[in-house]
């Protein structure tokens, strides 16, 4: 279970699959944020409507992939979409405690018990359990709460650990990403519905 308040930002994008991998490209290229800020705003790299949003989905996406190392970020870059997408689901979860917690205590679990699928209520209960003592919860309106759940189900779906029709997708977690996640990659894997067992051997 994470400490501290839990931060509810992440409905500014869902996971932000292609412009995460933009953004980490430019970095390895750049080497600086603050220089990869520059260039997206002086040439809208992520293609915004308004600065303001444009700076709001930057400041979004890197606050994600600034809880990645050098060796996960260069992974990122070049390994294959499914990867990728991993990668950037173990970001959101280091970066939000809520859907860390949510994809320990709800998703993994629902999975290691035998339960194949994700529903609204499954999300709703837990939400209502955390803001029984989570003030910053207690306080958000019922209809932040369903864009919430709308935004976090998206991104289960974009990692492909959610079907359309919200079944439970096991993740099928590569030595090569595995391997990356050293040392700690425990503590991370534990973000995915997928049976610590099926992982004894790999990236040891």
């Amino acid at each position: 279970m994470s400490n501290g308040r839990y931060s509810m930002s992440f409905t500014t994008g869902s996971l932000l699959h292609h412009e995460s991998v933009k953004l980490a490209a430019l970095y390895l290229d750049l080497g600086a944020w603050n220089s990869v800020r520059d260039k997206v705003i002086a040439e809208n790299l992520l293609q915004s409507r308004t600065l303001n949003t444009l700076k709001r989905v930057y400041q979004e996406i890197v606050s994600r992939l600034k809880t990645l190392n050098q060796g996960e970020i260069e992974f990122l870059v070049d390994a294959n979409y499914q990867e990728q997408a991993y990668l950037l689901w173990i970001a959101v979860c280091r970066r939000y405690g809520f859907i860390a917690d949510f994809a320990v205590e709800v998703l993994r679990d629902r999975y290691i018990t035998l339960k194949v699928d994700l529903s609204r209520e499954d999300f709703d209960s837990f939400f209502d359990r955390k803001a029984e003592w989570r003030a910053e919860l207690s306080g958000i309106s019922p209809t932040t709460q369903i864009k919430l759940r709308q935004v976090l189900f998206k991104m289960l779906r974009e990692a492909n650990l959610l079907t359309p029709k919200n079944m439970i997708n096991a993740a099928m977690l590569s030595p090569e990403l595995l391997d990356v996640l050293s040392p700690g990659k425990h503590r991370d894997v534990v973000y995915f519905p997928v049976f610590e067992s099926d992982l004894e051997g790999v990236a040891q």
